[in-house]
């Protein structure tokens, strides 16, 4: 018998918790409170991002709806559905325009690695 270890986890946006975020609104899909998870995934509404960077973690983004532009060290790029976004650690970025993007961050980002500019 094959056992599975006690860090599963599956959980639907209804379940996640939504909150305010520097970019719009996100539901923490993996997050802080979950033990032994090695990246934090966040469905994020993004209506306008506030222009921020990590020191530590690298950000994915990947445009499920919508398009607008990021801006990534102050180059404005255009994403659409389907774009995919890398942003490595020490990267100025946010977003313009209103859309739905899947941010996975590696490793798991602490609000005390958000710094604004």
């Amino acid at each position: 018998m094959k056992t599975s270890p006690s860090n599963l986890i599956v959980r639907h946006e209804d379940d996640a918790v939504k909150e305010r975020s520097a970019c719009g609104h996100r539901y923490r899909l993996l997050s802080k409170g979950d033990q032994d998870v090695a990246a934090w995934v966040h469905a994020v509404d993004i209506d306008g991002a506030k222009l921020h960077y990590h020191k530590i973690s690298t950000e994915l983004y990947y445009v499920l709806e919508g398009e607008g532009k990021v801006v990534l060290d102050g180059v404005e790029q255009e994403v659409r559905k389907g774009t995919m976004v890398h942003i490595p650690p020490g990267v100025v970025h946010g977003a313009v325009g209103k859309m739905r993007v899947l941010v996975v961050g590696i490793p798991d980002i602490d609000d005390s690695d958000v710094y604004y500019v």
